[in-house]
């Protein structure tokens, strides 16, 4: 198996575009196509809004300039699609993740839409070779490389139908922080949710000022008390430097040793604690 269909294979919607394109009774078309796309002749693919730019090297010198794009939706069909999805913590959740939900398409059907096109005639694509067949043999090798696009990327399905991945999580992000009730996420729903996902879903988090506090504490809220005169030794025990069969002047060394450690954690306790209560220096 290829690149492409090794890694098409891990994700769903991948794999529903291929099935998409297997759909189409012209096999040896797309064959082509695959071939083309397996022998790296896909120089580029880029987005313009929500239009597929790319360039496929054919038989000419001048490589072939091909444009692919699917009917987006309005905003006002958009605006529905989104608050769909943030009425439920796992489409939310997993979206503000960067991951594709399973049943993600019930929500485009709930709004009477379908995020995928039916059949490839709903892709419009064109290509400036002088082939008159749609697609063609560089369309078709565009169509198997975006299965690629799709495995990396699965907002690039959305870009297709008018929104970007930062509009979409901006937009959910929006209407989460206004409609997000504390009694969600006691629901077995949210339970099923990894940390991370569950994390998305609390949107007044700054993570880069999550450990901050910038207001004065309460002195009732702070203790300061002296050490209990138990150190790390106390835990540790002594240093092993003698061994089995040693003299006793190795024992002598090691409790030399221990009694000094002892005397430096017990004053750096004390100055801890009286640069706690601000003495001295």
């Amino acid at each position: 198996m290829t690149n492409y269909t090794l890694q098409a294979s891990r994700e769903w919607w991948s794999q529903r575009w291929l099935e998409l394109l297997d759909s189409y009774r012209f096999k040896k078309r797309l064959e082509r196509g695959r071939n083309y796309a397996r022998q790296g002749n896909v120089l580029s693919i880029e987005f313009q809004g929500a239009k597929v730019l790319a360039r496929v090297q054919g038989s000419e010198s001048e490589p072939y300039k091909v444009s692919l794009s699917l009917d987006s939706f309005s905003d006002e069909e958009w605006g529905y699609v989104v608050e769909t999805m943030s009425k439920k913590a796992i489409f939310a959740a997993k979206l503000l993740a960067g991951e594709m939900p399973q049943n993600i398409e019930e929500v485009f059907t709930a709004n009477g839409l379908s995020l995928f096109p039916f059949t490839l005639s709903d892709v419009h694509s064109r290509c400036s070779c002088p082939d008159k067949a749609n697609p063609c043999k560089h369309i078709a090798a565009v169509y198997y490389q975006l299965g690629d696009r799709f495995s990396e990327d699965p907002f690039v399905l959305f870009q297709l139908r008018g929104r970007t991945k930062e509009q979409i999580i901006s937009n959910l992000r929006q209407l989460r922080s206004a409609n997000v009730e504390i009694a969600e996420t006691t629901t077995p729903e949210f339970q099923e949710l990894s940390s991370q996902q569950q994390y998305s879903l609390n949107l007044n988090i700054n993570i880069d000022r999550f450990w901050q506090y910038n207001e004065p504490l309460d002195s009732s809220l702070v203790v300061i008390a002296p050490s209990t005169g138990e150190t790390v030794l106390d835990v540790l025990g002594s240093i092993p430097l003698a061994k089995e069969g040693e003299n006793l002047a190795s024992l002598t060394a090691a409790d030399a040793v221990m009694k000094y450690l002892d005397t430096v954690y017990k004053d750096v306790s004390q100055k801890a604690v009286l640069a706690a209560m601000n003495v001295g220096e």
